[in-house]
């Protein structure tokens, strides 16, 4: 059985596509068995080409059409042995029988860069508290900075309400304003968190046989929460290591994407609508409502007459 199982979802990022590659054969993945599945999801740039040339030992899956980030996550995880569970909002894909099943599954980004022994070192923490589900590294932007989205909490109507209104960001080191990005610990600090972020997440396989794969309504953005939410619902942990520390450009490819504005639109009402609609008073409702049609204008209020958000 291998430890890992890395899975990379790429859309015209071949240069930061090669450099992840080439930091986890030059280290990244030290100390682990692994292997490592690239999804193309479309492509224009020659990702492909350059994947079969310089990494022949990645298992390549060229889509003809862009799958969005949860569906061609989804399909790498299948092909690496991780089932879908009915509801989980996943298409059932084949698994690659040529090779062993994983431990543990590693979603990451191809515009990462893996130091040496950093897989081993957040492989080693699953081993270490078997009740942990998720852990996430510290996540360093180009520029030195943290990458804010590594530790998170949940976006609850509250918490969405004191991002956008900006108390966020007046009041970073505030527990109740600075919750979305835990802005309030120290980042060099160990922390259990709500999430971490989809651009590099360790899952332990046993969780992912407690809640399934990723919600493929998520077409880009939210599903890493929606995967740690209902991780954290089955029972496991969820925790920010900053031990480990893995480069993030951030955005390459969304940055490009006409699609990618709105659908970060698209995945707050998703993830209000499937966790916590129900629960929410009707005031509080319809503010919810009607902030996000404001914010995502006619399109997304057409898409939220549509989608129904049915909880996994």
């Amino acid at each position: 059985m291998l430890d890992v199982a890395v899975v990379i979802v790429s859309h015209n990022t071949a240069d930061l596509l090669d450099a992840c590659l080439t930091s986890l054969a030059q280290g990244g993945l030290a100390g682990v068995t692994a292997g490592v599945w690239v999804v193309d999801n479309a492509s224009t740039d020659g990702s492909v080409a350059r994947v079969r040339e310089r990494h022949p030992g990645v298992r390549l899956i060229a889509s003809a059409v862009n799958l969005g980030f949860s569906g061609a996550n989804n399909r790498a995880l299948q092909a690496a042995g991780f089932a879908a569970r009915p509801g989980d909002g996943a298409r059932v894909a084949a698994r690659d029988d040529a090779v062993p099943p994983a431990r543990h599954a590693l979603v990451l980004n191809p515009d990462t860069v893996v130091p040496p022994e950093a897989v081993a070192k957040l492989v080693a923490v699953l081993d270490a508290e078997p009740d942990v589900g998720i852990v996430g590294p510290k996540l360093v932007l180009a520029d030195g900075t943290l990458d804010l989205a590594c530790r998170r909490a949940f976006p609850t109507p509250a918490v969405a309400f004191y991002r956008f209104t900006g108390l966020a960001r007046l009041f970073p080191k505030s527990r109740r304003f600075g919750r979305y990005n835990m802005t309030f610990l120290d980042p060099d600090t160990p922390s259990d968190v709500d999430s971490v972020v989809g651009a590099c997440m360790l899952v332990r396989g046993a969780a992912i046989a407690d809640v399934g794969l990723l919600d493929e309504r998520f077409w880009m953005y939210g599903e890493d929460l929606d995967w740690a939410l209902r991780v954290r619902r089955a029972g496991w942990r969820v925790v920010y290591r900053p031990h480990v520390v893995v480069h993030h450009v951030k955005r390459a490819a969304s940055r490009r994407s006409p699609r990618a504005a709105f659908e970060f639109q698209r995945a707050m009402w998703l993830f209000y609508q499937k966790h916590y609609a129900a629960s929410t008073p009707r005031w509080t409702h319809a503010l919810v409502v009607l902030g996000l049609a404001l914010r995502g204008g006619p399109r997304l209020v057409r898409a939220m007459r549509s989608d129904r958000g049915d909880p996994a």
